[in-house]
């Protein structure tokens, strides 16, 4: 209190030539926030001599710290000593739990998206379950950092999670085994003459995976390679400086994104370094509503420098970034601190990134399969192609398959590969986390793109259509250039 005292005295002193008006203001403002500390004190003293069971000090404290921020917006929190090395862990790309991402809404855990390869994932978690019970205990009531401490726990152990599923669905229970989930943020594969790379969140280990993944991709197809497919479905961001980073992969110049915080001073603009890393190469980025903060920072870069063809359907929409502020003794405060805009000038915030071409997730049957056509060549007395005499003609009709059996995908572009969707994790000292709170913990039935163990992978309609759309632009600056 003596503090606070003498700090209004100075202020006093300060603003002194300033005249009467300006004194009295500050005097009455001072007033005023000594009354609030002292109803504070009152309940405070209140509770912990009065509450049905003994609580500590600490508890009280820390409750009442994270109640103010978590007031503040949804990505907002107190991290206790615990819950910031939990935090530390996760930016490093390695912490324990069920490996989802989740955020919270309604008073309920709703899930932004499992991580590849993990419990949650394998059990089938898709974006936007809501996580009603942990162990047939309701989460109703429950904080994000106390829900998500709930979800971590010993590697072996396991957890009941029961999951709601769309407005009208029936809760179901899953039970899940805790283990050891180490975040591969960056995975890749061709796709016949594509590069197809995967990244999953955006951890300190992000850009070198992403280079390592670009390099492989060259060697591998040489001459061959057409282009890339950026697949940022489902991740829901992560630390600031690894999303300009990967940004900058693919751009030459310009800016990538800016933030503005309270004060207009206190606004960073970041811009790209000379350095195309796959030198002008056409590039397709792949997004849902999964996609949060970091991707979406990538994503509106790439976009606004019509450096890439944005293609899925809507992002997430956080636009808001936050600093993890250490508290020393203590833990650490995670504060949202500026918005975030495009090099367009665009906010994101609520409204997300809107893709070029909207492609949704869809299943795909071949129509023709059970319909018998003629052609020419099955017409009495058809005049023979000269050319064609040594090659037999294809068959008129194939044989049927069964009703509503999806085709095949085009041996020439497979398409498997994990769907998306999203909501953010906290970063470090002076980043900032686009995206929600992480959460080791839970799990239903497959999300999008997600297989069982062992089983083939659903037929990715989306990344199907990205793959045709670079294989046509590189078949048309072929033909442009023979001219």
């Amino acid at each position: 209190m003596r503090m606070f005292k003498r700090a209004a005295t100075a202020a006093a002193l300060v603003f002194l030539g300033a005249g009467v008006a300006t004194v009295t203001a500050q005097s009455s403002n001072s007033s005023d926030t000594y009354r609030q500390l002292n109803l504070f004190g009152d309940v405070f003293e209140r509770v912990r001599a009065e509450y049905v069971e003994p609580v500590t000090d600490e508890q009280l404290i820390e409750s009442a710290i994270n109640g103010m921020l978590t007031s503040l917006d949804p990505h907002s929190s107190y991290l206790n000593k615990k819950s910031f090395q939990d935090m530390q862990v996760q930016t490093r790309g390695e912490f324990g739990g069920l490996g989802i991402e989740v955020t919270m809404e309604n008073g309920l855990v709703k899930v932004v998206s499992p991580i590849d390869d993990t419990p949650a994932f394998r059990a089938g978690l898709q974006p936007g379950d809501l996580i009603v019970q942990l162990n047939g205990e309701a989460v109703m009531g429950l904080s994000l950092n106390e829900a998500v401490e709930k979800m971590r726990g010993p590697v072996g152990s396991e957890l009941k999670v029961t999951v709601r599923r769309g407005e009208a669905g029936e809760p179901f229970t899953v039970s899940l085994t805790r283990a050891v989930i180490k975040v591969q943020s960056v995975r890749f594969r061709t796709e016949g003459d594509i590069g197809y790379i995967r990244v999953t969140s955006f951890n300190e280990q992000t850009q070198s995976g992403l280079e390592k993944a670009i390099s492989s991709i060259q060697q591998q197809l040489g001459d061959k390679l057409k282009g890339f497919v950026l697949d940022l479905r489902n991740n829901p961001g992560g630390l600031l400086d690894q999303a300009v980073s990967v940004s900058d992969t693919f751009l030459e110049k310009g800016e990538i994104v800016s933030t503005r915080g309270r004060r207009a001073e206190e606004g960073t603009r970041f811009n790209a370094k000379p350095g195309d890393l796959i030198k002008g190469m056409p590039l397709v980025v792949l997004i849902n509503g999964g996609s949060a903060s970091a991707s979406e920072i990538v994503a509106g870069a790439l976009q606004d420098h019509k450096r890439a063809i944005i293609m899925g359907t809507q992002s997430f929409g956080k636009g808001s970034v936050q600093t993890i502020i250490p508290l020393p003794g203590h833990g650490a405060m995670r504060l949202t601190t500026a918005r975030y805009y495009t090099p367009s000038g665009r906010s994101i915030q609520q409204l997300g990134i809107t893709p070029d071409i909207e492609v949704h997730v869809a299943k795909v049957e071949d129509l023709d399969k059970n319909v018998i056509r003629r052609r020419e060549a099955d017409l009495k007395g058809a005049l023979v192609n000269p050319d064609a005499a040594s090659k037999a003609p294809r068959p008129a009709t194939t044989n049927p398959a069964a009703p509503g059996t999806p085709a095949a995908p085009n041996p020439a572009a497979p398409a498997p590969g994990p769907g998306a969707g999203a909501a953010p994790v906290a970063p470090g000292a002076p980043g900032a986390t686009p995206g929600a709170a992480p959460a080791p913990g839970a799990a239903p039935a497959p999300a999008e793109g997600a297989a069982a163990e062992g089983a083939e992978p659903p037929f990715d309609f989306q990344l199907a259509r990205a793959l045709d759309l670079l294989r046509g632009v590189a078949l048309f600056q072929q033909r442009s250039a023979a001219r």
